[in-house]
């Protein structure tokens, strides 16, 4: 990546085009730009006033960026000759290139652009609220900040609706990536971060060219006290198709996007409006470390309220200590119920000094946040006086007790921009809306994972994929480590009781060459020996037979995949066993690599987990032993790059202490042996 920062932060700026300039020039008027614009145009006299220049050569210098509102063929002309005089970077803001399929032609461009930074093509640019310099050819809704947050974004249209938001985020820079061609969307994260005056990044992202830059670029902002909110759309079938057909990105499987972001530390939320309220918190708290919350309600509707939406989301609502109750009951008298959430009453309103008494008692170095819930007046219709003394003793009882604070609006509305702006100013996160804002806290009260981590290196595209048969699978498992039972194999029906005779019964018979044998009809339970052949002869379709001894029934039982990913290396999805996951949507999935702690997180966070504990008195599984197992699975896959895909289902666990055994097994490789797309064990 070259240096961004003359281009994200220019003292001149370079226009080429005309309507689409005309708006470039006018954003960065409006906005009071103080640096220099120079229109680029072979006809025209003037832009908004400011002469313009026939071409290059006619510069008055070298311009530190440059907005390329022209065709696609004639944006590769003019990027050569930009970067052949110097330019600090440039935005391409055409399209017609690799997402509607022209990789040629978005080649050529990158060979004329050479180590000058550009954004996209197909890009709509860059707005700098702290600076005024808006390579912007459209309307937005931002303003002048000396400090904010980032947004980078993979859709100009989204990018164009937060910047009208009114909740009082400060917004500092809005860029889009377009289709990443030479510039990605680690990279202009990690330059827009390095400025001192962003204080955090939301990320709009359809789909990632580099996982493992990103994970470093994570890593970075950590370093530096700055944290990262994203969504990642292509979560579904549909908005991956869109995602590919829009920008030409890979969007990937939406349960390893969002097990990749989580384990590189990025928040995840689900919608613009999420974002920008856990923006609000990044911006002037950072992450909150923990998860311990009062609240202050002046209504018992609106402390039953926060406690029912609240419920369910991973916050803590601790007891008020005692000598803090003393204090309470104090000021608020006998009427009051102490509790947390806590419902004062109105009989203290427009009190200042005892309000933040009040509100100081539910701080302290017990609570991570105070939030105090309020929804202010209609400013065009209503008088808002009576509610200043409850801000003003909002931010005396923060300052007081060293807590951080927020104040969160039951309705979005409830908090009008004005309100949201002054409260900032206070030192005070203005939240909208309860569940907006309930989600927000909750998701900033997580702990970032350690450091350092990175995903294997993915592989874009296997090769033909071949299965292997489950006894060879089940030999490759053994060989790893992994129990599996004892079985034997024959090509043969008539030789089946032969081959099987040192086995002990009962016996299961398993079809081969099928990856779903269940479904074809080709597994068999509980036979002895003499009905082997039998029912050898019903399963039609069968490339071989295997026969095992059943294991006992189990304590419980997981299912255990592990899958190469063409953006995060190799994802591991857990879940309990047989079709319960499947049915139940009861899965969880990390990306590798993964360490037995995480596996074991992963295994507690499923919703029957309990199973597996000692519910109502069944005996406790053994996952130590399951947990041994899954990271022999992970270092197979790991260290053998011609597989491609393992799953167990189920792995069958014993009590504590009895062991973990592989009932059935499908692997898949994209090497080049075994006939007709199957690896046999003959």
């Amino acid at each position: 990546m070259g240096d961004l920062s003359r281009l994200f932060r220019p003292r001149s700026i370079a226009v080429f085009g005309g309507w689409w300039a005309e708006n470039v020039i006018e954003q960065c008027l409006k906005s009071g730009f103080d640096g220099d614009i120079w229109p680029v145009h072979p006809k025209r006299e003037a832009i908004h006033g400011i002469p313009c220049h026939r071409s290059l050569a006619d510069l008055p210098g070298v311009p530190d960026a440059a907005f390329l509102g022209i065709n696609r063929h004639a944006a590769i002309g003019v990027a050569a000759e930009l970067a052949a005089m110097g330019c600090g970077g440039a935005v391409c803001f055409a399209s017609g290139f690799a997402e509607t399929g022209d990789h040629d032609l978005q080649d050529a461009l990158m060979a004329a652009a050479g180590n000058m930074p550009l954004l996209g093509p197909n890009c709509y640019g860059v707005l700098n609220y702290l600076d005024g310099a808006m390579l912007w050819p459209d309307q937005h809704g931002g303003r002048a900040v000396e400090a904010g947050v980032a947004i980078i974004s993979q859709s100009s249209n989204i990018a164009i609706n937060i910047s009208m938001q009114a909740r009082g985020l400060p917004v500092a820079y809005i860029a889009c990536v377009g289709n990443q061609a030479q510039t990605g969307l680690a990279d202009m994260a990690r330059s827009l971060l390095a400025d001192p005056r962003v204080t955090a990044a939301g990320l709009y992202v359809e789909g990632f060219t580099d996982s493992a830059d990103f994970a470093a670029m994570v890593d970075e902002a950590a370093a530096a006290g700055k944290h990262i909110v994203a969504i990642k759309s292509g979560q579904t079938a549909a908005a991956r198709d869109a995602a590919s057909s829009h920008t030409a990105a890979l969007a990937g499987d939406g349960a390893a996007s969002s097990a990749f972001l989580a384990r590189c530390g990025v928040i995840e939320v689900d919608s613009p409006e999420d974002m920008m309220e856990v923006l609000k918190i990044l911006h002037l708290h950072g992450r909150l470390g923990g998860r311990r919350v009062t609240a202050m309600c002046c209504s018992g509707g609106e402390a039953g309220l926060t406690a029912d939406l609240a419920d369910g989301l991973a916050l803590d609502w601790p007891a008020i200590p005692e000598a803090n109750r003393r204090r309470l009951a104090e000021t608020l008298g006998p009427l009051v119920a102490l509790a947390n959430p806590l419902d004062y009453h109105t009989f203290i309103w427009g009190d200042e000094a005892k309000m933040a008494d009040t509100f100081a008692a539910m701080m302290g170095d017990w609570v991570d946040l105070s939030v105090l819930v309020i929804d202010f007046p209609r400013d065009d219709r209503c008088r808002d006086d009576a509610w200043h003394p409850a801000v003003a003793a909002m931010k005396a009882a923060g300052e007081r007790t060293g807590t951080r604070t927020a104040m969160l609006g039951s309705l979005a509305e409830g908090v009008s921009e004005a309100w949201a702006d002054s409260l900032l100013a206070e030192g005070i996160v203005p939240l909208c809306g309860f569940e907006h804002g309930f989600r927000a806290i909750a998701r900033t009260a997580t702990q970032a994972p350690p450091a350092g981590w990175r995903p294997h290196a993915a592989r874009p595209e296997p090769g033909m994929r071949r299965l292997i048969d489950e006894a060879a699978a089940k030999s490759m498992l053994a060989r790893a480590g992994v129990a599996v039972p004892r079985g034997v194999t024959a090509q043969d029906p008539g030789a089946l009781a032969r081959a099987a005779a040192g086995l002990a019964g009962p016996l299961v018979l398993k079809g081969l060459g099928q990856a779903h044998k269940s479904e074809a009809g080709l597994v068999r339970l509980g036979l002895a020996p003499a009905d082997l052949e039998g029912a050898a002869g019903g399963m039609t379709g069968a490339a071989g037979f295997l026969v095992e001894e059943m294991a006992p029934p189990p304590v419980a039982e997981l299912l255990v995949g592990l899958c190469r990913d063409p953006v995060y290396g190799i994802s591991l999805t857990l879940g309990m066993g047989g079709v319960t996951a499947e049915l139940l949507g009861d899965v969880a999935t990390l990306i590798l690599p993964a360490g037995a702690d995480e596996i074991r997180k992963a295994i507690a966070g499923l919703r029957l987990a309990p199973l597996l504990t000692g519910y109502r008195g069944r005996p406790a599984a053994d996952l130590a032993s399951a947990i041994t197992a899954i990271e022999a699975m992970a270092e197979m896959i790991t260290t053998d790059p011609a597989i491609d895909e393992i799953e167990v289902n189920p792995l069958m666990l014993g009590e504590t202490g009895a062991g973990a055994l592989a009932a059935d097994a499908v692997i898949w490789k994209t090497d080049s042996s075994g006939p007709s797309g199957r690896e046999t064990s003959s």
